[in-house]
């Protein structure tokens, strides 16, 4: 099996106030060819400072990489030259046409002037821009500019693409017709590394995904194999804060002692309780009745099958989606 990235103990650290703050703690990655890849995490996790590594915007401050075969440290050149990246924020000059951006893409690389014009013709084709191909980039919506930006990234054909949260600020139909021309270039062999902090686009759109936190891989699989992990329904018992922060899980479990061999794990979380069962819909009424019963205050129950929050929840102790709100409301 050959890799189009793989990495050993990657490592980032700023300098902030004199001391060394890590970004990237130490990552271990081996990317397969022609698939996508998923970097997953909350805001803040590091994904964008371990992709701005691995396409050479960033020095690593330790460990080692190869990139499109080529070693990041010593050949950053190669690896450019066979990479294609595009930022959350875009490339666009938005005072020229998508048609003017994608020649000067080209003519970047080298192209001839025919060679450039035939190449952003086909590029025009594949990503079905010519409708508005020449217009000015600032009167595109979110999902054409986002459209224009991957096309940007694949003018050299690259083998690689580097997607930095590629749907973000996207409403759901342009977010759909996103992931199905990443999915179009996986199948036709690009291999796509992509940040996000959506976890539909993990599931739907991944054939792997390493989940980040704090700087480092807290799991890494497919999005199945992830959810199977749990080996569990999750039912979720909401209750009042006062009640969250007086909670004692003996307590429960001396209530749930008739259910307790189809109980796997209890966690605990903002406002909330998750319980990791067996045969989840079956538990359901008995847990609802046993709650009343042992005078447990609960404000809602709900029952579901395992996400990849569920995974985040399991392998952190927090909730991916809380968290995510959380550095939101903090930027």
């Amino acid at each position: 099996m050959s890799f189009a990235i793989q990495t050993h103990n990657l490592t980032k650290t700023f300098s902030r106030n004199s001391n060394a703050v890590p970004a990237v703690n130490g990552i271990n990655l081996a990317v397969h060819t022609g698939e996508i890849f998923g970097f997953l995490g909350p805001n803040g996790a590091g994904k964008t400072t371990t992709m701005r590594m691995l396409t050479t915007l960033l020095k690593p401050t330790a460990g080692t990489a190869l990139v499109a075969g080529y070693d990041l440290a010593s050949e950053p050149e190669l690896v450019r030259a066979h990479i294609g990246y595009v930022s959350q924020s875009g490339g666009l000059e938005r005072d020229a046409t998508a048609r003017e951006n994608l020649i000067l893409q080209a003519r970047v690389f080298g192209f001839g002037a025919q060679e450039a014009a035939a190449r952003v013709d086909e590029l025009i084709k594949a990503f079905d821009l010519g409708e508005f191909a020449d217009r000015y980039v600032e009167t595109y919506s979110g999902g054409q500019r986002r459209r224009v930006d991957i096309a940007l990234g694949l003018v050299h054909q690259p083998k690689l693409l580097f997607l930095d949260e590629p749907t973000v600020g996207l409403d759901p139909q342009s977010r759909a017709h996103v992931w199905e021309q990443i999915r179009q270039l996986r199948d036709e062999g690009t291999t796509i590394f992509l940040t996000t902090h959506y976890l539909d686009e993990a599931d739907n759109l991944c054939d792997r995904v390493a989940i980040v936190d704090h700087g480092g891989i807290v799991a890494l699989d497919s999005p199945l194999a992830l959810k199977r992990m749990i080996a569990s329904d999750i039912i979720v018992l909401e209750m009042s804060q006062q009640a969250i922060e007086g909670f004692d899980a003996r307590v429960l479990f001396a209530s749930f002692e008739s259910i307790r061999d189809d109980i796997r794990e209890v966690i605990k979380e903002t406002g909330s309780i998750h319980l990791l069962v067996r045969h989840g819909e079956k538990l359901l009424p008995q847990i609802l009745r046993l709650c009343d019963n042992a005078g447990i205050a609960i404000t809602n129950i709900a029952l579901h099958h395992p996400t990849l929050d569920d995974v985040f929840l399991k392998k952190t102790g927090r909730s991916f989606v809380q968290e995510d709100k959380n550095a939101n409301c903090v930027a």
